[in-house]
């Protein structure tokens, strides 16, 4: 596909619309679970933990009630709030636990303590308008009554089928012992769905003590995991004050750490700020150059500086300084600067099948989450008689110091393992303000992909003046610093546009292939979605 071809295609994309409020998430079904309570009454944080709970009976993946993410909160009065419920080391914990072979991705090791439940229910406690009860209802349904299986989800569980069976409870649960299921057959969970219920009527305590928490804990001592339920009951959520800054004229709203993206979406957006993307053109070998050098430069800041604040000291102000990042973009010339030339400021990354959300209502509230079980289906441990499918959040952290975890990204001592800290995350929900006024709401999964494609779905729109849909399905291309090339997506580059980066001293990886699934809306005189195309089963509703 060339370039003329591909912008031609963009410009015929157009975004689904609604007058009074619209969600849009990765699972059709949970989008309808949120649009649903919108029309109850409820606003866009009853619905943001509807969709929330939905999800983690319909999108498995990374929905989830055993991990943990960030929300970001904007109400109609102008508060802002970044809700941290990432999920927490266990006191057991040590900065050695993975080293001699013992696996951080898979088995009952791998998991750190989760935050969503307990996130969902301070959002919901602090914002939310509806009755608890009637926001996890629908989960509730879903998880006893069952949902139509998609040709998606069908493929996913046979792919993990090696990893599940290690598991009788997740052999059980998602491959009917070895009865696989197939596309239009329903899946019911009937062991979540009393997890949910009990989440329903005794709030937080339905999870992280009494039956539930006594059969995480069972589990884990039966097989070498180190949760216990002091673990679980000790959990607490961390109410954070977001980063801000502006980009040409627009306000900007992001998560601060343990988020590592917010800071650098920030970065990348101001080294550049002074720069005309527009006038160099989307795709151009020439804005690409720009944009690269600004995403290495930020990610080898990312590399060294970055950790949970609460253990840590993170140089935030420093980072964000507009005569530092003015230096970063001096830096840039004409040529691809090696990335063993950069200097870092290094940290982990988490999987790329994280989740996002987006929600915005009638009243004026917009919420955008992103949460996660780290990589696909987390540890691929459900926990015998809950349901509840665990993260593997733990490989986020440092395990060896200086070497490239399994993204590629080299990791420091600031992100070490110890009890009670947070691993660092890509996870970027944003929201764009002009006037004051919320714009854009986004975020997607990806690893570090997170970071650039927040940040060029916000380039495409202030930049590029794409609407929300063309926003989110144009092609993406990323660069993390260190390995030193360009990532991009099929029929994103063309042969031209790839020949002249190369002139310039970049690398590209071989083949193209797709990264993250923005969500995001756009706030007008209506709603206006932007679907991500890149996921099958992602959909929007509203009303």
């Amino acid at each position: 596909m060339t370039s003329a071809v591909l912008l031609l295609t963009i410009s015929q994309i157009h975004p689904v619309r609604f007058a009074h409020g619209a969600v849009v998430s990765d699972s059709t079904l949970a989008s309808q679970v949120g649009a649903d309570i919108l029309k109850q009454g409820g606003n866009a944080v009853d619905a943001a933990v509807a969709v929330g709970f939905a999800l983690a009976v319909t999108f498995p993946a990374a929905g989830n009630l055993g991990g943990g993410g960030f929300m970001l909160v904007r109400m109609a009065n102008g508060r802002s709030v970044a809700i941290d419920y990432r999920e927490t080391a266990p006191e057991a914990a040590t900065p050695d636990m993975y080293r001699n072979g013992r696996s951080s991705t898979t088995g009952y090791l791998a998991s750190g303590v989760p935050g969503t439940v307990m996130g969902m229910h301070e959002a919901h406690k602090r914002f939310g308008k509806l009755p608890w009860a009637r926001v996890v209802a629908p989960s509730i349904r879903l998880a006893r009554d069952g949902f139509k299986v998609g040709y998606g989800l069908a493929d996913d569980f046979r792919r993990e089928r090696a990893r599940f069976k290690q598991f009788p409870a997740s052999w059980a649960q998602f491959c009917r012992n070895g009865k696989f299921y197939a596309a239009g057959e329903t899946l019911k969970q009937p062991d979540l769905a009393k997890t949910l219920q009990l989440i329903q009527s005794k709030g937080p305590d339905g999870f992280y003590e009494g039956a539930v928490a006594a059969k995480i804990e069972s589990a884990m001592s039966a097989n070498k995991g180190i949760i216990t339920r002091n673990d679980l009951k000790h959990y607490k959520v961390k109410l954070r004050t977001p980063l801000q800054a502006t980009y040409k004229g627009h306000g900007l709203i992001t998560m601060p750490p343990p988020s590592s993206g917010g800071i650098a979406v920030l970065q990348m957006l101001k080294m550049l700020e002074g720069d005309n993307l527009s006038a160099l053109g989307f795709q151009s070998s020439a804005s690409l150059h720009l944009q690269v050098e600004a995403m290495k430069r930020a990610f080898a800041d990312r590399a060294t500086h970055l950790g949970d604040a609460d253990f840590v000291p993170v140089p935030v102000k420093a980072m964000l300084d507009p005569a530092y990042l003015a230096g970063r973009r001096q830096e840039i010339g004409d040529r691809a600067t090696p990335a063993k030339e950069i200097s870092g400021m290094g940290a982990g990354a988490e999987g790329e099948n994280t989740t996002h959300y987006t929600v915005a209502d009638k009243f004026g509230n917009v919420v955008a989450n992103t949460y996660t079980l780290n990589t696909g289906y987390g540890s691929a441990v459900v926990i015998p008689g809950t349901g509840v499918l665990m993260n593997n959040e733990m490989d986020d952290f440092t395990s060896e110091p200086g070497k490239p975890n399994a993204y590629g990204l080299i990791q420091s001592e600031k992100n070490a393992i110890a009890p009670g800290k947070r691993p660092l995350s890509s996870m970027t929900p944003t929201i764009v303000l002009k006037k004051g006024k919320p714009l854009l709401v986004l975020g997607s999964p990806g690893g570090p992909t997170i970071i650039n494609t927040v940040y060029q779905t916000i380039v495409n729109v202030i930049d590029y003046g794409m609407n929300v849909q063309q926003a989110v399905s144009a092609p993406r291309f990323h660069h993390q610093w260190l390995p030193d090339t360009i990532r991009w997506e099929p029929f994103g580059l063309s042969n031209d546009v790839r020949k002249a980066l190369e002139a310039k001293g970049h690398q590209l990886d071989s083949v193209g292939r797709n990264m993250g699934s923005c969500h995001a809306i756009m706030i007008g005189a209506d709603f206006r979605v932007g679907v991500d195309p890149r996921i099958t089963s992602a959909g929007t509703a509203g009303y």
